[in-house]
Formats: structure tokens, sequence, C-alpha cells
């Protein structure tokens, strides 16, 4: 028997599917659940649905959005005190995230040493929003047994330089032997290391040769170290694997940007998918994750324009890999102020965020009436829904650079929110973050009143 909703669709579609936009504000103006207050009962309580995913992947539909952040924080703080989440993996750089890692476990004073997230985009990560998501997680861990403490890890694929110190560091320690040898393999990137981007220039157009062979050779060198008993198999081998896995994986990288958008962007995309998957296993089988990246990498880019011309992600990898056991939740908004830069490598800006566009999923939300709302059509029950959100409209996404000039082109691609995403949180108005500075090179920072843990 057909519900109202789906008479209704027929009215708007007939034969060609066509027309069905004056449908979806409506539909969504029904099933949009308004959120209550950050800090809430009730706004957690929002969220028990997931409670039984394995992996929550959280999107956001710019870097420089405040309200994305402590929303996210808020819904992974529910996941982790009260379902047993116990991984934050972040679209950030192993080796920086690494830092906030040993702070938020009680491993160091500081997460905010000098150099962690100086690079571009340094808002995105170093902003107030994440400093205090931090706080909140160092003394949540402080009442917790080390074993049963929350990481927070990064995915990213572009620390070249710091993750090639941190392996170099670690066998150092170690093994002095390994570390020579470590060196000399490395000694084909070192030119590069601060302009990796050049490395990739003068391989795929100069003729230089790769160096894929010597990073692949250590990373092996020190897996098999490690199966014969020679290294121990403990947090900081973990640690340093993981770096020289980076290490491998930005050589790839910085190569492919030179081969098409598309090759750089699945290999980034793959190696995030490792990295998660990598965590959990090392966690345990028990282990549950929280992901948090920007909207383009979490939904399934099958259901998306980029999926259409050859991309994949992290979310559609997962989708994949986990099923049901993944959710999959994006984050947009119609205007407001944004933290972003003109051109790659410039200055953080404030900028304004133009009203979304007619022909696009924001204004469905925005036309819907709620200004602030979570959307979710993962219940099996929701059939309506997905059907109506089954069509192809217009999708924003801003990520460190925002140009409103060219807004059309640069921003916005086609997506099928019914298969790109299994729920939507709405913020209608939305503000920008506030990036913490840089310390000068005379400045010391202070130590948490918490650290050590037990003291």
């Amino acid at each position: 028997m057909n519900s109202p909703w789906q008479n209704i669709l027929k009215t708007f579609t007939g034969p060609s599917g066509s027309g069905t936009q004056p449908l979806i504000a409506p539909l969504l103006r029904q099933c949009a659940e308004p959120l209550p207050a950050l800090d809430s009962e009730d706004f957690g309580e929002m969220f028990d649905r997931y409670a039984d995913a394995r992996v929550v992947m959280i999107g956001e539909a710019s870097h420089g959005t405040s309200d994305f952040y402590r929303t996210r924080a808020a819904i992974t703080k529910r996941l982790i005190e009260r379902h047993g989440f116990t991984i934050v993996a972040v679209e950030a750089d192993w080796p920086d995230a690494g830092h906030v890692d040993r702070y938020v476990r009680g491993l160091a004073p500081t997460a905010w040493k000098r150099h962690v997230f100086s690079r571009f985009p340094v808002w995105m990560w170093r902003n107030t929003d994440v400093q205090t998501f931090a706080r909140w997680l160092h003394q949540h861990n402080h009442q917790m047994a080390p074993e049963l403490r929350v990481e927070f890890r990064g995915l990213d694929v572009y620390s070249l330089r710091n993750s090639i110190r941190e392996v170099l560091n670690y066998l150092d320690r170690v093994d002095p032997q390994l570390a020579h040898e470590a060196r000399r393999r490395y000694g084909c990137l070192t030119p590069w290391q601060d302009d990796p981007a050049l490395y990739g220039h003068f391989v795929e157009r100069g003729g230089v040769m790769p160096c894929e062979q010597p990073v692949v050779e250590q990373l092996n060198a020190m897996l098999a170290e490690q199966l014969a008993g020679l290294i121990k198999d403990d947090e900081a081998f973990f640690n340093a694997t993981q770096n020289a896995t980076v290490v491998q994986a930005a050589e790839q990288y910085y190569r492919a940007i030179y081969r098409g958008t598309s090759a750089s962007w699945n290999l980034r995309d793959r190696h995030m998918f490792d990295t998660l998957r990598a965590l959990l296993k090392h966690r345990g089988p028990e282990a549950k994750a929280v992901v948090w990246a920007h909207n383009s990498h979490i939904g399934n880019a099958a259901a998306t324009e980029m999926g259409w011309e050859g991309q994949f992600n992290i979310g559609q990898l997962c989708r994949t890999a986990y099923g049901r056991d993944v959710v999959l939740i994006g984050m947009s908004t119609d205007r407001g102020q944004v933290a972003a830069a003109d051109d790659w490598d410039g200055d953080m800006c404030i900028k304004d965020v133009r009203p979304s566009r007619a022909d696009s999923w924001e204004h469905q939300f925005l036309e819907a009436g709620v200004a602030a709302s979570l959307t979710d059509w993962r219940d099996p029950l929701r059939d309506d829904l997905r059907q109506a959100l089954a069509t192809p409209l217009l999708e924003r996404a801003i990520g460190v650079i925002y140009r409103p000039e060219s807004e059309r082109s640069s921003h916005y691609f086609k997506a099928v929110l019914a298969e790109q995403f299994d729920a939507m949180v709405w913020i209608e108005q939305t503000q920008a973050v506030t990036a913490i500075p840089l310390p000068s090179s005379q400045s010391v920072e202070p130590e948490d009143d918490m650290f050590p843990f037990g003291v």
C-alpha cells in the first residue's frame, strides 16, 4: 500500500522522474528533527541511534566553520561516553595528530607545540574548537585505565618531512644500525622534503629517478625486524611504522599529482582508509572509531559527480568494507562566515558564505524551514525520504580555499544525497573558526594542570 508521500511523489515526478524538487522541502520539513543545545542530554540522545556502528564518519561542508567542529565534538563525546568509541581519526597529518594523541592520553604536557599543525592550513586543526575538544578528551581519559583511553589520530598523507624525522628518531633509540640504513634510504627524498611537490615535478616531468624503491625497502625492513623479534611490537613501533607508511604514500602522492586529479585523490583516500583499518586492527576487535573529515571524503563518492568521473573516497571504501556497520553523516549550511584562503598557502581570511543556490540540496534544507536539524534516512522505514533524495542536485563544498566569485564552478558538484550519506546535520547560519596563533620562537608553552595523570 502506498503511503501519502509516495502518492505525492507520483504527482510531482510523472513518468520521467523530473520535477521532484517541489516535493523535497515539505518532506524534509516533516522528517527533520530540530537540534537542541549541544550540551543538553536531549542532543546526545538523538545520536544514540548510531551506537551499534563500528565506524561513524562525520563530515563538514567546509574546513573553517566553528559550528561544524563544535557539533561534531558534541556527537563524538556522546559516542565515547555512552557507547564505547575508542578512536577519533581526523583528516590531519599523523605526526601532528600524534602530539594531540599523547596529550589526551596523559603522555605529554600539551598538545600545541610550536611546530604542531603549523603547515597550511593552520586554522584547520589549530583552532579553539579542536583545543576545547582535546582538553575535554584529556579530562575524560584521566578517569580511564591507560589501555582504555581514547586515541586521537591523523589519517592524512602530507607529512613527508615530519614522518621521516619521526622514523629516524625512533630508530636512533632502538637500533642505531637500522637508523643508519634508514638515513641512506631516505636520503633520496632529503633534497625535496621541504617542498615535496617539486619532487613530483622533477620525477614526472624532468626525468629524475623516483625514490619509490628505497622507501618501500625501509618499511619492509622495519616490519621484517619486528617479525624476527628484533624490535618490540609496542606503541612506539606502531607509531614508527605508520610514519614509514606515510612516507611511502607521500612519495607516491607527490608523483601522482602530476598524473591527474583522480590519481592523487584516490591515492590519498586509499591511504586514509588503510590507516583507519590499521588503527582498528591495532586497537583490537572491540575498537570503534569516529572519523572527522570533509563531506567530500566521508560521503559515498559513488553517489556524486566526483565518483562518476573516476574518483573514490574513504566513505565509499568504508561503505564497501563495513556495510551498515559504518554510518555516514554530512553537515551543511546555507550562509554565514568561514575561515578560508584565496589560494593555496595564502593567508587565512574570514569570508562571507553566499546564500545557497536555488538548485542545490542546501536550498532544499533552507526551504524546509528548520534552522538546525538532524535528518536521518538510514532507518528502513524512511523509504519515502530516500526516494525524494534520490535525484541529483548540486551540493556545495568549501575546502581551505573559498572563491565566492566563481562559486558555481569552484565549489558545487552534483550528488544523490540518498546514497551519499545516511543522515544530514543542517545548520542554517554558521560562523568561522578561531585560529590559535603560532607561538614566537621565544615563547614557552604552559603545561596542562592535569599533567601527568595521577599526580
